[in-house]
């Protein structure tokens, strides 16, 4: 028989089963396995998509993830832990959605939570930041699933500029550089690699530089990322020479240390 631990009484889940090294939540209808955790705290682990402390600036409040503390209008607002890590995570995965097992796993980490003690987080982080759940500007609640930041942000200002990372992408006759942290890559304005085509998406990718290492990773995109000519499925290392494709477009991605007189195709 399997063991189980009981949990609070404010709390929906009554019981957690542990069997063949997976934990089970029937509340939920969850099974993750360890694997699973690990990618999740490995992809998840640092503060922002950078691995820098920043100040974050969206609508009329900052986010200072190395004071640890929300300003709106100028003015500290109060946020407990759990709410902080939350409103963090969020604009971190933005604009991704960010699943209900994710949230509980970076939140409570080896523990299971009702959904109650998550909505309650999500109330106090829309409270705390002037957000309406009834006609959500800036946190959206996706039934079923999770939340995600649909707002916009950017690193404020007042903020270190990010520096260039000793990579690029060569995109026909074009080196573009990229910067530390996270570089976009699709239709909008905000793209730091800016590919006005119809079958490529508003927000279709982002490469994450973090030192001597760089991420590719799909942000949900129509008609898909690829890498060395197969559909990305999930966050992959990139490598010199890499080719990348972005609807009828072939980047190749190359290091400091790679050869700067070699081009890429300019469509497919």
């Amino acid at each position: 028989m399997c063991p189980s631990l009981e949990w609070p009484s404010h709390g929906r889940v009554r019981s957690r089963h542990v069997r063949d090294h997976r934990l089970i939540c029937a509340d939920f209808g969850w099974i993750i396995v360890p694997q699973t955790v690990n990618v999740i705290r490995k992809f998840f682990g640092k503060s922002d998509s950078g691995g820098r402390c920043v100040r974050l600036r969206f609508a009329d409040c900052v986010l200072d993830t190395e004071a640890r503390e929300l300003r709106r209008e100028g003015v500290p607002r109060e946020l407990s832990p759990k709410a902080f890590q939350l409103l963090e995570l969020l604009l971190a995965s933005r604009p991704r959605a960010v699943a209900k097992p994710v949230i509980h796993e970076r939140l409570w980490p080896d523990t299971f939570v009702s959904d109650g003690s998550l909505a309650r987080l999500a109330s106090e982080v829309r409270a705390a930041i002037g957000d309406d759940a009834r006609h959500p500007r800036l946190v959206r609640t996706l039934h079923g699933h999770g939340y995600a930041f649909s707002g916009t942000a950017a690193v404020d200002p007042a903020d270190t500029v990010p520096r260039p990372a000793p990579c690029r992408l060569v995109w026909g006759e074009r080196q573009i550089p990229l910067l530390e942290g996270e570089n976009l890559l699709g239709r909008g304005s905000e793209a730091a690699v800016r590919i006005d085509l119809g079958r490529v998406s508003r927000l279709h990718a982002r490469i994450v530089v973090e030192g001597e290492r760089a991420r590719l990773e799909d942000l949900g995109s129509k008609n898909g990322t690829f890498l060395r000519g197969a559909r990305l499925e999930g966050p992959a290392d990139l490598a010199d020479g890499d080719e990348i494709g972005v609807g009828t477009v072939v980047l190749l991605f190359r290091t400091a240390h790679g050869d700067s007189t070699t081009e890429t195709g300019t469509f497919r």
